[in-house]
């Protein structure tokens, strides 16, 4: 039964991650788990229990970065470094994943009752990177935790490497840029 439950969640991740969500249906999940519609359904008696399952699968199965390990680095600006490297080498090796599942979602879906893990796990890691640091004004305290959302957005590091900079130059572009918001280089009032 867990196998059975396993192999339906192991072929919904790679539907997911190959072809999206939305062109994933439940005859395709069966086939390739080899396993009839019906059972599909007793293991997953709605979309989003199967939803949480393959994100928890996936998750597990990717390499997603955790963020505890990177707490032990005391200075946030090393310590920022050292976790954009490890988000981005993941966004390198699961880029066609990420597309299709992050670009892939229904606008009329209903909300899920259930936290996203993948939501979850985001905001530790984006947590424990703004850990630590501060900024010259309280007024520029809004904006760091802005340009540190968006150094560890897959979008960020996907238009600056689709630009031509390697995952290195985007960490050291990024990094400079939170840093600099911090030191009070760079400030942004309204």
């Amino acid at each position: 039964m867990d196998e059975t439950r396993r192999r339906i969640t192991a072929a919904a991740f790679e539907l997911h991650a190959t072809v999206g969500p939305s062109r994933t249906t439940i005859r395709a999940i069966a086939t390739r788990a080899g396993v009839q519609r019906h059972t599909v359904y007793a293991h997953f008696p709605d979309l989003e229990t199967l939803y949480v399952a393959c994100t928890e699968h996936g998750i597990r199965v990717t390499g997603m970065p955790v963020a505890e390990p990177w707490a032990a680095i005391s200075d946030p600006a090393t310590r920022l470094r050292h976790g954009l490297s490890e988000v981005f080498a993941w966004y390198r090796t699961n880029e066609l994943m990420l597309r299709n599942v992050l670009y892939d979602i229904d606008p009329t879906a209903p909300p899920p009752t259930q936290p996203d893990q993948f939501e979850i796990r985001m905001e530790t890691l984006f947590d424990t990177l703004a850990e630590g640091w501060t900024v010259t004004t309280p007024e520029d305290q809004p904006t760091l935790l802005a340009v540190l959302a968006h150094a560890l957005a897959f979008e960020t590091w996907r238009s600056l490497t689709a630009g031509g900079l390697t995952d290195e130059q985007a960490i050291n572009l990024l990094a400079s840029i939170v840093e600099s918001v911090a030191t009070g280089s760079i400030a942004i009032r309204g």
